[in-house]
Order: structure tokens, then C-alpha cells, then sequence
């Protein structure tokens, strides 16, 4: 214990050159000793957890200098992730690597640095990751283009990180292993794109783009393996999938004649059908069911049809943990029904004081949700929140921030004009998500004039959102 405590008391430079002496010598004996540390600026907790897939592999305690630091006996080769919550990232590890992160909680992803053997492989992944952060950032408003402005956007994009890692390959001579996960980070953020683009276009456009597709659009689909164990748990990878799913199920011929709870419940037990008929491996097929679960039940309110869904989902996962989970968020949306008053939560108001949600919602009351870090989203949120507020005055309308980070916060606020719409905090954004059911930035709730829910599934973006408030 004191020789590991000496250890994290060293600094970073120093401890990446105990680091690289004691791996040279173990290394040589032909095992797979490795070495994970780091340093955390402005931590959350106490820890870093480090985890294979869905499964937490250690808990990693920060010292007093916010270091962390632990040696594995005997670590695999492959992907892994480490948490900082809220956040994560991932590492991969081959033989012989042994490395140091450096991270700032205020801007988790931009300040991550690998330093020691194995840096280069995963910079050039976390550069990966920035690039189509930025992109995708960039191109909000690319998918109302027309098709052919479209895809010269998007193949320039791709061409550019096409580039940058056919050059880092050359260059770092990775294996075959690492070099599936850096494909798809290229490739994969791509082909979403290209599934997200007829779907939104409609939605945000009212245009059925589908026809002027070039007849190759889709070919790309034709050299995905579906079924790679690799990209189970590989965020690039799912997302794609459940972006894929969507897609199709908008393509199908649905009914368009029943309400909107029916079209609903027909196009995602549809998803569930086209996941279990396209993907075998068990561990993907139940991260794509769980998506599609979780998804389908925070956008439907009808009980009714929500079983139903249910008796699907159970009949095709396997995976008994995410279920009781599922059946968890199930249970909370009953409580969210029109009608019934709206589950308490904390907030903090931008004086630091605490308040609680039941003393703002005792008139008809909008809420909307925004992240600091999602700009021309949270722009534009504010700016309908105010134009439908000049027309609709007996509502008032209310911004929550879902950023955990007060300062980035209180940046943002200060940086913004957003038209003097009173601004609250989540003060416990996991409490708020299980108690007002939120998983997406999207979300809007509707309080009545008893201070008791309208509707708590509806979007500020919606064609239709000014109806409910009539």
C-alpha cells in the first residue's frame, strides 16, 4: 500500500517515466501487465470507474491530488472506457500499452490527453471523436438542404477524416483489432447521417426526399457485419443502429389512417421485429432493444399501448437487468399521465438558491430543457420559448439547464441573451431524468392552470406544439 501511495504522489512527468521503466522490464517476461493512471481536474466524485462494455472492471480512487492510478496483472487486449460521472470516454489497450489520461471536468472531452505507451493510437480516436463532434455541430442546418447540397457537405466531412486516419495508420501501424474501432469511428458517424437525413428533412422540412435519393444511397449498408461482438457496446457503432432502425421503420408501409399513439406503437414493435430478424449477436441485439425501449416509452403516454410494446420488447431481450430497468421507467410514466400533478424536483435558480418545482408550476407553466454545450439548439429553444410567450401570455415559460457543471452554467447565461425567460438548474439531474422520465434535450412539459399536467411528452419544435396551448 505505501509503495502504491508513493506512486501517485509523484508527479505526472515522473510517473510516466516509472510507468515506462517498470513496464520494459515486466513486458519482456511475455505477460500482460498493464498501467492505468491519471489526473482529474475539478472532479465530481471521488473516482474514476474503469469498465469493459457494461461492466464496471474497477472503481479507481482519486488521492488528494486528484490522481488515480492502478496496475492490472493481467489485462486483455481491447476496448475499455473509463467514467467519470457523468461523463466517459474510452481507451483501448494492446499488449505493452500502459498509460496516463489527463482530464478537466469542465470540458471533459477537449481536455483529454493520453500520455505513454499506446498515446498515439488513442489521440488519434479521440481526435476522431472531436472531428465529428465539431461537424455534426456545424452541419445542424445541413439536413434541410436539398440532396445533392447534402451530400457535398457530408462527403466532404468524410473525406477530410478519411484522410486524417488512412495518415495516423500509416504512420502508428495498429492492429487489425484497434483498427475496427478506428474505422468506425470514421465511417459510422457518416452513415448515421445518412440515415438521419430523410428522416429529419421530413419532420423539419415536410419534404419526402426519398425519391431523389441517388439509387446508390443506401450501398453502404450492404458491408456493415451487424454482428460484429466487437462494436457491441461501441457508441459509434449503436447509435448508427438505432439511427438504421428509424429510418427503415419511416420507410415502411405504415398505416398512416390510426392516431398518433397507434402509428406509434406499429413503427417501433416494427423496430423491435427488424432488430431481432437483422442482428444475432445477443449483446448487440439487446443494447438496440433497450435504445428502442427507452425511446419508444418517453415519447408515448397511453398505458394501453405501452404494455403492448412490452409483451414485444420481453419476447426478444435477453437481457433481465435493462428490463427491470425498462419496467422501471414504465412504472414512472404513469405518474406523468395528463392530469396529475407533476412529480417534485429540486432546482437551483442562478443565485445558487434551492427551489422547489412545485412553486413554480401553479399557473399554466411551460418547462423546456437545454445543455450549455448545444448551442444552436438551446439558441433557437429560447427563441421560440419567447415568441410563443408574446403570443400565449397566460403561460409562462421555464428553461432547465441539465448541465451538471454550475459554472459552464452560469457562463452560458452570462453570455446569452435569452430574452429574460426565468432560468433554473437541475440541482440532481439522475433524480429529475427518473422522476420527469427525461432522456433527450428535446422535451417539453405543459402544466395546466390547476398546476396539474397537460403534457409532459411534447417538443417546443413540434409542427403542432401551439395547438396544446390553446
Amino acid at each position: 500500500m505505501r509503495f502504491f501511495r508513493a506512486i501517485l504522489s509523484l508527479s505526472p512527468l515522473l510517473l510516466l517515466q516509472f510507468i515506462a521503466g517498470s513496464c520494459s522490464s515486466e513486458f519482456k517476461a511475455g505477460n500482460h501487465t498493464a498501467y492505468f493512471g491519471g489526473e482529474v481536474s475539478n472532479p465530481k466524485s471521488r473516482y474514476v470507474l474503469f469498465c469493459k462494455g457494461s461492466e464496471v472492471l474497477d472503481t479507481l480512487p482519486l488521492n488528494e491530488k486528484n490522481r488515480f492510478f492502478k496496475k492490472f496483472d493481467s489485462l486483455a487486449p481491447g476496448m475499455y472506457s473509463f467514467r467519470h460521472t457523468p461523463e466517459y470516454q474510452y481507451v483501448y489497450f494492446e499488449k505493452n500499452d500502459s498509460l496516463l489520461v489527463s482530464i478537466n471536468t469542465r470540458d471533459f472531452d477537449e481536455s483529454i490527453v493520453f500520455t505513454g505507451r499506446g498515446e498515439e493510437k488513442n489521440n488519434m480516436l479521440m481526435q476522431l471523436y472531436l472531428n465529428n463532434e465539431h461537424e455534426m455541430s456545424k452541419l445542424f442546418n445541413i439536413f434541410d438542404s436539398d440532396v445533392d447540397e447534402f451530400l457535398k457537405e457530408i462527403n466532404m466531412s468524410y473525406k477530410k477524416n478519411l484522410a486524417y486516419y488512412s495518415q495516423k495508420k500509416e504512420a502508428i501501424s495498429w492492429s487489425d483489432d484497434f483498427d475496427v474501432y478506428a474505422k468506425a469511428t470514421v465511417d459510422f458517424p457518416y452513415y448515421s447521417q445518412k440515415e438521419v437525413y430523410p428522416v429529419l428533412h421530413k419532420i423539419r422540412k415536410g419534404v419526402d426526399v426519398s425519391e431523389k435519393l441517388p439509387k446508390d444511397y443506401y450501398d453502404f449498408r450492404k458491408n456493415i457485419d451487424f454482428n460484429n461482438p466487437h462494436l457491441s457496446y461501441y457508441s459509434p457503432f449503436v447509435r448508427y443502429l438505432s439511427h438504421m432502425l428509424n429510418n427503415v421503420a419511416a420507410q415502411a408501409n405504415i398505416s398512416k389512417s390510426g392516431t398518433k399513439a397507434e402509428i406509434a406503437l406499429e413503427t417501433n414493435t416494427l423496430k423491435l421485429n427488424i432488430a431481432d430478424t437483422l442482428i444475432a449477436n445477443q449483446t448487440t441485439k439487446n443494447t438496440i432493444l433497450n435504445n428502442i425501449a427507452f425511446t419508444y416509452l418517453l415519447e408515448d403516454q397511453n398505458m394501453e399501448n405501452n404494455q403492448k410494446f412490452l409483451e414485444v420488447y420481453n419476447q426478444y431481450s435477453t437481457d433481465k437487468s435493462k428490463k427491470n430497468e425498462i419496467t422501471n421507467i414504465s412504472n414512472a410514466i404513469k405518474l406523468l399521465e395528463r392530469g396529475k400533478p407533476l412529480p417534485k424536483v429540486e432546482l437551483i435558480d442562478r443565485l445558487g438558491r434551492d427551489i422547489n418545482s412545485d412553486s413554480l408550476t401553479k399557473r399554466k407553466t411551460v418547462i423546456f430543457f437545454w445543455n450549455s454545450n448545444m448551442a444552436p439548439h438551446h439558441i433557437e429553444a429560447h427563441a421560440r420559448a419567447f415568441n410563443y410567450q408574446q403570443k400565449h401570455r397566460d403561460y409562462q415559460f421555464i428553461a432547465v439547464n441539465i448541465n451538471r457543471d454550475n459554472e459552464k452554467w452560469l457562463s452560458a447565461l452570462k453570455n446569452k441573451n435569452f430574452n429574460k425567460i426565468p432560468q433554473f438548474r437541475a440541482k440532481n439531474f439522475d433524480s429529475m431524468r427518473y422522476q420527469w422520465a427525461i432522456n433527450k434535450i428535446h422535451r417539453t412539459i405543459i402544466i395546466d392552470e390547476n398546476g396539474n399536467i397537460k403534457d409532459a411528452f411534447t417538443n417546443l419544435f413540434d409542427s403542432d406544439f401551439e395547438e396544446l396551448l390553446d
